[in-house]
């Protein structure tokens, strides 16, 4: 099944053009996190980006929020370069809540430089904690909760700032395997009220063809191609896996990343055949 690279012009989103990063190892040489990066994200889409551990992924995030900056070529978020602060949200796997802090506090904490009065910080963290569905333990603390709750506090702080741009760095990975796909749902309920443009690293094929609308592959810091999920929504449960389209396009991008990660002679697996991974 042939996958060609889909371009779409937009003057809001996200844009990058001809980006590269490098960072120095401890021996002092220099190692390419990004080499040419080109692509364009536009606003409202859900935009997973997938292929193996150390392709750039999480590198890329970083540049979409401002907190790197490229070597080369450029980043726009909305015709501006991008700069750390409230237009970003970011969600990281480790939740990386304030564990001294009430729930409540926790979200109001992340609205204090938007210029917003205490009771308006209230209001706004206990909307979205209620959209969560965590309103009943704003007074708890995060060692009270559950993994799966703490999570969905740290998705209702990333909301609460509303910004333009939503970065998730594989949010749900610790998650087991239930509460992982429950919060799946959760996250594409959220998404289909307030649509940001999303971009969610991910190493689950099946993840990212659930949520997407696009996955992007990426491999030794390329942006190898981009794959349309031309899957009808809402996407959930058994009768989406039973889908002959869902079958297909997850084969497809499964192969896609087993050939990556078989080929990589940074990788465990590297010159294995290809029967020898499941």
């Amino acid at each position: 099944m042939n996958r060609p690279v889909t371009t779409q012009s937009s003057s809001t989103g996200l844009v990058m053009e001809n980006v590269s990063k490098t960072f120095l190892r401890p021996d002092g040489a220099e190692t390419f996190a990004l080499r040419d990066v080109n692509l364009q994200l536009a606003d409202q889409q859900f935009v997973a980006l997938v292929g193996p551990s150390g392709c750039g992924k999480t590198t890329m995030l970083r540049m979409a929020n401002g907190l790197l900056q490229p070597d080369g070529g450029r980043v726009l978020l909305n015709n501006a370069p991008p700069v750390p602060g409230p237009d970003a949200g970011f969600v990281f796997q480790s939740f990386r809540l304030i564990p001294w802090e009430t729930v409540l506090s926790n979200i109001t904490f992340a609205l204090m430089d938007m210029g917003l009065t205490k009771a308006e910080r209230n209001d706004r963290a206990m909307h979205y904690l209620e959209l969560v569905g965590l309103a009943r333990v704003a007074g708890n603390y995060p060692a009270q909760l559950s993994g799966g709750m703490r999570q969905r506090v740290a998705l209702a702080r990333a909301l609460a700032v509303e910004p333009k741009i939503l970065l998730m760095d594989e949010p749900f990975a610790s998650l087991d395997a239930q509460t992982r796909e429950l919060m799946q749902i959760e996250l594409l309920s959220l998404w289909e009220r307030r649509r940001a443009l999303v971009m969610f690293v991910t190493h689950s094929v099946d993840e990212a063809v659930t949520l997407a609308d696009r996955v992007v592959v990426m491999g030794a810091g390329r942006v190898l191609e981009t794959v349309d999920i031309d899957l009808p929504r809402p996407r959930a449960g058994e009768a989406l896996r039973a889908d002959p389209r869902y079958i297909e396009l997850r084969t497809y991008l499964w192969a896609r990343i087993r050939e990556l990660v078989l080929s990589d002679p940074a990788s465990e697996f590297h010159g294995r055949a290809a029967g020898q991974v499941a």
